[in-house]
């Protein structure tokens, strides 16, 4: 092995070791101990990431396997990486974020009992998501997916003393299997009709698929690579929560601030974009699957943010934010702008990640009420939380010359310039969730830093008391709030120097980034454009320099839109509170439909569970107890009976009864013999 595998294998094993040590001998090593080797852990990724970064650079690439786990046939289940310009990107991004994530995880969950616990699984997903991003073949991307969604799993239901954070992690569980058999039953098509698991070698094969076709329903023949695409986005679907897969993101709240961000934010859900941007070469050649894609995210990116509106909750808020956001990236992958796809990826990794340790930091300041209506006034108590949560906020709506501004710009304008089936709906949408987008974001920046202080009041019966049904184990996260007269204080340095550190690349990294990752070579060779689909060559036609961009941009209907947005949120939250609660009154029916999620959930619980239930009580009814009791233990029983009470006559005991059937034998086998 090269020095360079050798490194390629310690950027995803060193946080696997570290969540070892955490998690196995956390009682032992104690709580610094855990957060030392898990922090050492990413610490050593991100450096080393830089190093492959450096080296991808210089136009070193790596496809290859490290490890052969199984040979069926022709059919090698082995563990391999690829190391290029899309996959150091994502190296970087995840490395990074988690280690802010892990040292603001020191204050954050300073009380918490579950420390060790806590350290050990950020970790695991560390890991997790390096081998998913690395991996050469389907094989360990799967293995990297369902691990990414077990440790989502363990987070989410992290307080596990919550009624509601278990109901919770479950729903995240079992939304995500319903992609997740899709996905499979897509890696199963690959496998089956090209015979390998291997990037690479299937991707040469991609001509051969495209003019195949298979039967789903008898006398209608669909595409094979249409059916391919289709099931894998199915899988990213409920990875990246675009409709009508997204009810677990914001139930997925329950969990702690530090693992919304890290997951929810920032690298789980963005891994279904990471794999439709890899899997290029074959969406490519079926228009119908890239038209499915683009209009699931349209529907993503306009209706959920429209939810956002109504939330009181300030992680709520953020959720459906990114919800909104994913949604924009999957419309980038619709109209075949990959590379605007991952770039926005990129940068709404660093804003979104500040946003909610953001809010993380506002919920340790207001003693653990996440309630907005309680907040207000609070950029005299907490200045670096303020300042950078507005540096965040700007960045997610696309202010010029922030990171956000550069990446989304150029999402809305891939798909004006597209013409694929459902990119005109897409525009519309893309268009009015920027104003959407700018109104939640900033009501939630009015009504938590700005406007009159509303904290340590009596509570007057709206809050949202998830925390009083918990035993005395989670006691210190009990949304008590302030006390009346109490005030709120800045958060201690690990929370506020991973903020800071977040907020830099919000503000720089789309002005650096955008001219070799969007309209230079960076990802020349790894992420291909067909001639059918010439989208990103004309938005690099009218590309004149980051400068111009935005300057241009000061200029555009998405940033009159953006403002137009603030400034109506500013005039109803700061100037006329009045106004929101009047029009909540006039559209009571669309208030109701927004309250209560455009009533997904309710529809999984009425048709889906309870179909599954009714399902399971005919296979109870119906399967156990007739079927398999009934006819089969108890029918098979019976017949026993019968056969024994009939060999009963035969088996006598008397030898005089055994010699004459013997005769009796003899006798008829002689006439056989002779007769025959």
């Amino acid at each position: 092995m090269s020095d360079m595998q050798t490194l390629y294998l310690m950027v995803p094993l060193a946080p696997l070791a570290g969540a070892i040590l955490a998690g196995l001998f956390g009682k032992t090593i104690g709580r610094a101990g855990s957060h030392v080797v898990t922090i050492l852990g990413v610490a050593i990724a991100f450096v080393l990431s830089i190093v492959i970064y450096q080296d991808v650079q210089a136009g070193n690439t790596f496809n290859g396997t490290i490890y052969t786990w199984a040979t069926s046939g022709n059919l090698k289940l082995e563990v391999g990486f690829l190391i290029d310009q899309l996959t150091v990107m994502m190296m970087l991004v995840v490395s990074f974020v988690s280690l802010m994530v892990h040292v603001y995880t020191i204050g954050y969950m300073h009380d918490d009992p579950g420390y060790q616990r806590f350290f050990s699984y950020i970790s695991l997903f560390t890991f997790s998501m390096l081998m998913l991003v690395m991996s050469n073949n389907f094989l360990q991307l799967f293995f990297g997916w369902e691990a990414v969604g077990l440790v989502s799993y363990l987070l989410i239901g992290f307080w596990y003393t919550r009624p509601t954070a278990i109901y919770a992690n479950m729903k995240a569980f079992l939304v995500n299997r319903v992609g997740d058999f899709g996905f499979l039953l897509g890696i199963g098509l690959v496998a089956a009709n090209t015979g390998s698991l291997n990037y690479a070698e299937v991707f040469a094969q991609a001509d051969q698929l495209a003019a195949k076709s298979i039967e789903l329903f008898p006398g209608s023949p669909w595409l094979l690579i249409t059916v391919i695409c289709i099931c894998l986005f199915i899988g990213a679907m409920g990875k990246s929560a675009q409709v009508p897969l997204h009810v677990w993101l914001p139930d997925s709240m329950e969990g702690p601030t530090p693992i919304s961000a890290l997951i929810h934010a920032a690298t789980m859900v963005t891994a279904g974009i990471f794999m439709v941007a890899r899997m290029s070469p074959l969406f490519e050649l079926s228009d119908t699957a890239l038209s499915f894609v683009l209009v699931i995210g349209a529907t993503t990116a306009l209706f959920m943010g429209f939810l956002g509106i109504i939330q009181n909750d300030i992680k709520r808020v953020v959720a459906y934010s990114t919800l909104s956001q994913l949604g924009y990236m999957t419309v980038a992958l619709g109209v075949s702008a990959y590379s605007a796809a991952v770039f926005h990826l990129m940068t709404h990794a660093f804003f979104k990640a500040l946003l909610f340790l953001g809010a993380g930091s506002v919920i340790i300041g207001m003693h653990h009420d996440q309630d907005m209506r309680n907040m207000g006034g609070l950029w005299k108590y907490m200045p670096i939380t303020w300042i950078t949560s507005l540096f965040g906020s700007l960045a997610l709506i696309g202010f010029p010359f922030l990171s956000g501004f550069y990446s989304k710009d150029s999402i809305i304008e891939a798909v004006h310039f597209s013409h694929i089936p459902g990119a005109g709906y897409a525009y519309f949408c893309v268009i009015a969730g920027v104003f959407v987008t700018a109104f939640y974001s900033f009501r939630m920046y009015f009504l938590v830093f700005h406007g009159k202080e509303r904290f340590g009041q009596p509570h007057d019966g709206h809050h949202d008391h998830h925390g009083d049904h918990e035993d005395e184990e989670v006691s210190h996260d009990h949304h008590h709030g302030l006390a009346p007269g109490q005030k709120p204080h800045e958060s201690p340095w690990v929370v506020t120097v991973p903020l800071v550190l977040l907020a830099i690349p919000s503000v720089i990294i789309g002005f650096m980034t955008i001219e070799p990752m969007l309209m230079g070579e960076w990802f020349k060779g790894v992420i291909h454009m067909s001639e059918a689909h010439p989208v990103m060559e004309e938005l690099a036609s009218e590309f004149h320099g980051p400068v111009a961009m935005a300057l241009h941009g000061f200029t555009t209907l998405p940033f009159m839109l953006a403002m137009a947005g603030v400034v109506i949120a500013w005039f109803f939250y700061m100037i006329a509170p009045g106004i929101p609660a009047a029009i909540q009154r006039i559209f009571k029916p669309i208030y109701l439909l927004l309250e209560n999620k455009y009533f997904f959930d309710r529809f999984n619980e009425i048709f889906i569970a309870g179909g599954a239930r009714l399902l399971g009580k005919g296979l109870w009814k119906g399967g156990d107890g007739m079927l398999i009791d009934g006819v089969a233990v108890n029918g098979t029983a019976a017949l026993v009976g019968k056969v024994s009470r009939l060999s009963r006559l035969i088996q006598t005991g008397h030898i005089y009864q055994y010699a004459f059937v013997m005769i009796i034998g003899v006798f008829l086998l002689l006439t056989f013999w002779f007769t025959g």
